[in-house]
């Protein structure tokens, strides 16, 4: 099966996962949102199984395991990097200017002045501000892989190597919780790394074929993430019940299992490419276009109606997005991006000295003593004058 077939696969996942933490935001949440009261109560019955489509964004980190190790495969971190520039910032940076404009016109929404220009960097949580919009906060854990992983190709991607990758993370996620070091729990983000390793695993499943140790690490990372998705049912997201959460979570490696071996290979429908392209759009800006127009919408329409017309919109939305702004603006910056990379690359070759007129070499200083920085002004090595 080419790549092509597979992503198709995925593509069907990736929708999947972004309905449903859409219909989480638009049924099942039991905060503040675009109703007028918390969405788990317009819609009682529905909300409490749409509760649990937070973990849309568990499968997501899933994918993300596997899609990202494929995309950087036989690519170097310049490369790698353009990837993932190209795809996130174009529909990004609209989401985060819709939110600015929800915010001017309507006076909804976090979308204020001060916000709006460090959102835009998409670095905005490792600053301690906040997002314009909530769903953001995962492309930041995204980030941090994407960092990881371009580590991973500068030292040079291999079958080998990405076990060693994998173990090391995995471990030493471990063991930065046990210490509660702090700086390895930002860099290793170990209450969501499961995800991606077992995405990596079964890439390399896909890849090379199953083998024990492979396994062995899906199953590592599969009771980690059951041991992290527990903990968040009292910490994020309280009143989930802990054994819905993990059987949710089993689903999760279950489909993605399905994938890396071959059982959904009779997915081949075009237009489950369609709908991946409509997924990244949709998660971010849902819940901006749900705000004013729920606020006008509703109760003027029944529940039902308003939840109707506010996903139909969504998903138009995101569909124009994908097309006036994600085609052209990952198009435009790819070619900049890359022309800067082979002006990078060829810089070398500009900076070498000169040949001189006479043909011979150019000239060479001499080589200072190997302490030389080192003497100090009474004349010794390290001395302090």
């Amino acid at each position: 099966m080419n790549r092509r077939d597979r992503l198709r696969e995925l593509d069907l996942l990736r929708f999947a996962a972004a309905m449903a933490v859409v219909l989480y935001h638009f049924t099942g949440f039991g905060g503040s949102g675009p109703w007028p009261e918390p969405a788990r109560e317009v819609f009682p019955g529905l909300g409490e199984v749409t509760r649990y489509g937070y973990l849309g964004v568990d499968l997501f980190f899933m994918i993300s395991g596997f899609v990202i190790l494929m995309s950087a495969w036989d690519r170097g971190p310049g490369e790698f990097g353009i990837s993932r520039v190209t795809r996130l910032m174009p529909a990004y940076w609209a989401s985060v200017l819709l939110g600015a404009a929800v915010y001017l016109v309507f006076g909804l929404g976090k979308g204020v002045p001060g916000l709006v220009v460090p959102n835009l960097t998409m670095l905005q949580a490792g600053l301690g501000l906040r997002n314009v919009d909530a769903v953001y906060w995962t492309l930041w854990i995204e980030l941090h892989f994407y960092f990881l992983v371009a580590l991973l190709a500068a030292r040079g991607i291999t079958y080998r190597s990405c076990l060693a990758f994998m173990a090391a993370w995995l471990l030493l996620g471990v063991f930065a919780d046990e210490a509660e070091n702090k700086f390895l729990q930002v860099m290793l983000v170990p209450t969501w790394s499961p995800y991606f390793i077992a995405g990596m695993a079964l890439y390399l499943v896909h890849r090379f074929g199953p083998t024990l140790l492979l396994w062995g690490y899906v199953a590592a990372a599969w009771l980690l993430a059951t041991h992290w998705a527990a903990w968040r049912t009292d910490v994020a997201f309280q009143g989930a019940d802990e054994t819905a959460a993990a059987a949710a979570v089993a689903g999760i490696f279950l489909v993605m299992i399905l994938v890396a071996t071959g059982r959904l290979a009779w997915l081949r429908w075009r237009g489950l490419t369609v709908l991946g392209a409509l997924t990244y759009p949709l998660y971010l800006t849902h819940s901006q276009i749900a705000l004013p127009l729920l606020d006008r919408a509703y109760p003027a329409l029944d529940r039902w109606t308003a939840l109707a017309l506010v996903t139909a919109v969504s998903l138009l939305a995101a569909y124009a997005m994908y097309r006036l702004v994600e085609r052209p603006g990952q198009a435009w910056l790819r070619r900049r991006l890359r022309d800067s990379l082979a002006a990078l690359r060829s810089a070398p070759e500009r900076e070498r000295p000169a040949k001189r007129a006479d043909g011979a070499p150019p000239a060479v200083p001499a080589p200072r003593p190997a302490d030389a920085d080192l003497v100090g002004t009474a004349g010794r090595p390290g001395g302090a004058g």
